[in-house]
């Protein structure tokens, strides 16, 4: 027996046996278990055990294994169950299940976090979405981080040649493999943490792409009369489709004949909700997305710092809706019109205040060892103009901070507006791959603004941005 298998069993030991577990769960560093009775977990016994770095008492039982062991124990916890991770496990029908389930709601009265407010149980729901998704965020998001460096300086002149450019696409091809298909990864594990089929889940994702439409007759916005555009709605999209996913299905579930519940629940369950999300939530993103064009070509208009702060602080709510596509033909246009787009280095300032707002939970909260174990992976690659693994993986989950990063990104957005004629030669990542493709004379400029945006955001996380909870990981 190894040490994994062994971890394994103890831990059933100490929390009543295979029985008491309704499923197994894990993030980056917990064993993450929804229990059934916890008058029958033996707490003392639990942290006691050998490779147990601690137990977070919450509506799941969080074992902490650390990272590299957590996958192990966990995979054969739900091995000894014969059940996959995420999961129910079989039923023992000794057991009073009536008696059980009220007995849970009880204790669940009793555990941390009992009184969240709504806004608290969304931001937790989003991280158990998105911290299974860190170790690939993290590897991907380096290796693309590479690739952005690299094709901006063959961009800017300073590379050239074949080989440099096969490798940078190369990076590219690995990159893409979880930001190109993000809305389907998170479809999937949205399902996970709602009840729903996770590969459902997935399906509703991959529609938000609006894959194989007809560029010559596009479905239309049915608020604008504009062509609906791919990935409106953005990952805060699919989570919502995903939820309205899993109360069809669990309703159908309770309707449906078993015997034709396999084929009539998931074909409805995908129809409509797929419906709901290309002919209502898709096009209602689409005029939010309308909107902010008007308020950022008025924001261009007045100019100066405080277009530059009202730019850099509302950047990454639009990265989190998906919103930041529609930027994309004002680059353009501007490059075309001027050599430069001088609003892209000002949104790249949303980026470099989550890496000040990530230094400062680093030293504010080096008590919490899991969010020091996501910031330490997280914090390289949006260094490098890589901001998704900073967005869900710390600051938005945690709510106070994804508020500090944005005031510190406006921060930075404030200095390259009065500066002025800071731009981009090109389309590329934010952060430091960003400074190769800066206009002639200004790189200097644009480093000021981002050190700007990493003292903004770290002040302000500092002083105002953390808890007592965070702080203490709680």
């Amino acid at each position: 027996m190894d040490k994994n298998q062994k971890l394994a069993e103890e831990i059933y030991k100490a929390i009543g046996g295979k029985d008491n577990v309704n499923k197994i769960i894990h993030c980056m560093t917990r064993v993450r278990i929804a229990i059934k009775d916890y008058t029958r977990v033996n707490m003392d016994e639990l942290k006691k055990i050998e490779g147990v770095m601690g137990v977070v008492e919450d509506e799941m039982l969080q074992v902490v294994v650390g990272p590299g062991t957590v996958n192990k124990v966990a995979n054969n916890m739900v091995q000894m169950a014969g059940v996959e991770l995420g999961e129910e496990f079989p039923s023992n029908h000794q057991e009073n299940k009536q008696l059980v389930n009220e007995k849970a709601k009880e204790i669940k009265q009793q555990v941390k976090g009992k009184n969240q407010h709504r806004y608290s149980k969304i931001l937790k729901s989003i991280a158990n979405i998105f911290v299974p998704l860190l170790p690939a965020f993290v590897g991907s998001g380096i290796i693309g981080g590479v690739a952005s460096v690299l094709k901006n300086l063959i961009a800017s002149g300073h590379l050239s040649g074949d080989v440099w450019a096969n490798v940078a696409t190369v990076c590219g091809f690995i990159q893409s493999g979880v930001f190109g298909y993000l809305v389907i990864y998170v479809g999937i594990y949205s399902a996970k943490e709602f009840g729903a089929s996770p590969s459902l889940g997935g399906v509703i994702g991959g529609v938000t792409t609006l894959a194989g439409m007809n560029p010559e007759a596009p479905l239309k916005n049915i608020f604008t009369g504009n062509p609906l555009s791919a990935g409106q709605g953005g990952i805060i999209g699919v989570i919502l489709a995903v939820y309205i996913l899993s109360l069809i299905e669990k309703y159908l579930h309770k309707k449906v004949p078993e015997a034709l519940d396999i084929i009539i629940t998931p074909t409805l369950t995908l129809l409509v909700t797929s419906l709901i999300t290309i002919f209502l939530l898709m096009p209602f993103a689409g005029l939010v997305s309308s909107s902010l064009v008007s308020s950022i070509n008025w924001v261009l208009g007045v100019g100066g710092a405080f277009s530059g702060f009202i730019l850099g602080t509302f950047f990454l709510p639009m990265v989190m809706l998906g919103l930041h596509q529609i930027l994309t033909p004002i680059h353009l246009e501007m490059i075309q019109n001027d050599g430069m787009t001088l609003l892209l280095p000002i949104l790249a300032m949303a980026g470099a205040g989550q890496v000040g707002t990530a230094i400062a939970l680093w030293i504010k909260c080096r008590k919490n060892k899991q969010l020091i174990k996501m910031i330490k992976g997280a914090l390289p690659v949006g260094i490098l103009g890589i901001g998704e693994p900073l967005i869900y993986g710390v600051t938005l989950p945690l709510g106070r901070p994804f508020i500090t990063a944005c005031l510190g990104g406006g921060i930075g957005g404030a200095v390259i507006g009065l500066f002025q004629h800071v731009g981009a030669i090109s389309i590329g990542p934010s952060g430091v791959a960003l400074i190769p493709l800066i206009n002639g004379g200004y790189q200097f400029k644009y480093i000021l603004g981002l050190l700007a945006a990493y003292i903004g955001g770290f002040i302000l996380t500092y002083l105002f941005g953390t808890t007592k909870e965070m702080q203490e990981g709680i």
